[in-house]
């Protein structure tokens, strides 16, 4: 697979609604230029070139928001939408993989709008990937990430009973090869808001960030940094600001 380039950008603290509206636009972009080039195809046209989309990866911190996937449960959401509302907590079912999970402040949510078929059309292969990120990131903190079967996202000691420990969330959508959605690594998050919810929908197992592992706050930037060069190494690609 050749190196290519993507475009990265750290957005901030963005409210989850904005954030999710601007992967839809990146995603619907994608899907349009597929579109016109198939067209193309099937009136005839001789075209010697892929179709010119564009992969992204965005960073971004959210406000408390608790977001429901497509195959998620409302009982795993343990407050009423009139105390989701009076602690400020904002909610929304979207359109990944997945069950309930927390974003907050503190925690780097990624988002990578990748078209696979400039990788591989292989979403099993993306979800390992991403997880081996974020793997290569615990590490250079002394932390051993790991999967745990079954579970998409990173946990730590995932196979001794009583002490797995969440780190890391991973849920995604595609269309057309286009992803959306994509992980939340804990850095120094708040856990106690996950204590609102049944995280993932898994029960009896804990959520933990770096910070808890670590004993001490951690440096933002220093995290996403390692990120960044571990998305390069992982995936081959070359981030450029956009």
């Amino acid at each position: 697979m050749s190196q290519q380039q993507v475009w990265f950008k750290d957005i901030g603290i963005l409210r989850y609604k904005d954030a999710w509206d601007y992967q839809e636009q990146l995603l619907q972009e994608n899907v349009a230029v597929k579109t016109a080039f198939r067209e193309a195809q099937d009136r005839g046209e001789t075209l010697n070139v892929e179709p010119q989309t564009s992969s992204h990866l965005l960073f971004v911190e959210h406000p408390h928001v608790y977001t429901l996937g497509k195959s998620g449960h409302m009982e795993n959401v343990l407050l009423s939408e009139e105390n989701l509302a009076k602690r400020g907590i904002d909610f929304f079912r979207i359109n990944r993989g997945g069950d309930i999970t927390y974003h907050g402040p503190g925690q780097i949510v990624g988002y990578p709008i990748f078209d696979l078929e400039r990788f591989y059309t292989d979403i099993g292969r993306y979800l390992r990937n991403i997880e081996e990120v974020v793997i290569r990131t615990l590490s250079d903190y002394g932390l051993k990430g790991e999967r745990s079967q079954g579970e998409t996202g990173v946990w730590l000691d995932p196979f001794i009973k009583g002490r797995e420990r969440k780190i890391c969330a991973i849920g995604v959508r595609t269309s057309r090869w286009i992803t959306m959605h994509g992980f939340a690594l804990n850095v120094n998050t708040n856990l106690d808001y996950f204590n609102f919810i049944i995280p993932c929908g898994i029960q009896n197992k804990q959520v933990t960030s770096l910070q808890k592992e670590l004993g001490a706050e951690l440096d933002m930037e220093e995290v996403k940094m390692r990120l960044k060069k571990h998305f390069e190494g992982v995936f081959e690609i070359r981030l450029s600001n956009g």
